[in-house]
């Protein structure tokens, strides 16, 4: 086996640049993927990690109407806050939010947006609630970054808000924003306004009602509330997982194109040098090597690309790597308009599985590539591959 090691290291030696180039091209297949699979897991991670610290909490209590997704039903999703939820909203472990639509006129123009309620000394989620804490003739509220700039709004503005309480009547009022905040979650932030939760419960005849709730980490998680179903963290984060997932499966493609050309780049220079060596070949069979081990030695060699490909990759990749890791990734200007949650800059995470599972499907499919025209050795006779002839 060493023997067999000393040639196939000698002779991609003396391949030369042919090699070199093989080399450079698996060793750039290894650090793109394993960097693109770093940004993706890195944007996965504080995905969801931000949307835990500004919408999820630990997870929600969703009163049996409420579906996100239908502005319609939000008429129909409040109701009378439990009184088994009291000790917990005291403790400051769960919080009440009152969901509602309403119109604002900003500059003589209508917009529509929800209308959030929420306990602005709240502690489980990020949103800087305790600004709401105001005395202010208007109603004090509360929007993001991109609420703000679709409607042209700042912290000081006012502008009239129309709304329609729980019995049908209309009612309008002038609302002063106290806050922008900036977040990196969408469902937090366009086409909404926060204000303080008892002030909206006033506004729409719904006292003391609630449309979902928050949960804290130190919260009992109840399963059995009547008229209201939990919806665990793992739920609320499936959307992000299965658009994770399709990211990885597309980005899947590209890398098979590209190790595919990196293949057939080896493949095409393990013909060439069957080819070329074939009085080299008659002479290991003359001497006394088996077929099999002749063979070996062409597998060595090709599959020695691979492991030439991990150290030659190591020495510009690691410095590379780890330069993301500190300077992060800068996204693209508008991908926050997309609407899911991405940051300004995403740091990746290169896992040990993942930087493992890279080097061995590059090793293990450049040495099937290897082997394949390889084959064509076991039918040479030594007497013509001494001559120069292939059957």
């Amino acid at each position: 086996m060493m023997l067999s090691l000393k040639l196939a290291y000698r002779n991609l030696v003396g391949a030369g640049l042919r090699t070199w180039l093989n080399v450079f091209v698996l060793s750039f297949t290894y650090i793109l993927i394993i960097w693109h699979y770093g940004i993706i897991d890195g944007w996965n991670l504080q995905a969801k990690q931000d949307m835990k610290d500004w919408e999820t909490g630990n997870g929600q209590y969703w009163q049996q109407n409420y579906d996100p997704y239908d502005f319609f039903s939000f008429e129909e999703s409040h109701a009378q806050i439990p009184q088994s939820f009291n000790k917990a909203i005291c403790d400051g472990t769960i919080t009440p939010v009152l969901i509602f639509q309403a119109t604002i006129y900003p500059e003589g123009r209508i917009q529509n947006i929800l209308l959030k309620g929420i306990d602005p000394n709240q502690k489980i989620i990020s949103l800087p609630t305790d600004e709401m804490n105001v005395v202010s003739e208007e109603i004090p509220v509360m929007i993001g970054r991109r609420m703000a700039k679709n409607c042209k709004l700042k912290e000081g503005d006012i502008t009239t808000m129309r709304w329609r309480d729980v019995n049908g009547t209309f009612d309008a009022k002038e609302v002063k924003i106290v806050k922008v905040f900036n977040c990196n979650v969408p469902n937090v932030d366009a086409g909404q306004m926060w204000i303080p939760i008892k002030i909206l419960q006033e506004m729409m005849q719904a006292k003391d009602e609630a449309s979902m709730f928050i949960v804290g980490e130190n919260h009992e998680i109840n399963y059995s509330v009547l008229g209201w179903e939990f919806k665990s963290y793992d739920y609320l984060m499936t959307e992000v997982d299965e658009m994770i997932k399709m990211k990885k499966i597309g980005g899947s493609v590209f890398y098979f194109i590209l190790i595919l050309l990196a293949m057939l780049a080896i493949f095409d220079t393990q013909v060439l040098s069957i080819f070329r060596r074939q009085k080299e070949i008659g002479t290991y069979i003359a001497m006394g090597m088996t077929r099999r081990q002749v063979v070996g030695l062409f597998t060595v060699e090709g599959a020695m690309h691979a492991i030439l490909a991990i150290i030659v990759g190591a020495i510009y990749g690691i410095p590379f790597l780890l330069w993301q890791m500190k300077i992060g990734f800068t996204m693209p200007a508008g991908t926050d308009d997309m609407g899911i949650a991405i940051a300004e800059k995403i740091f990746p995470v290169y896992g040990g599985g993942l930087i493992l599972f890279t080097v061995l499907l590059v090793i293990i499919i450049t040495t099937i590539v290897s082997y394949m025209p390889a084959r064509k050795i076991s039918k040479m006779k030594p007497t013509d591959a001494i001559k120069g002839k292939i059957q």
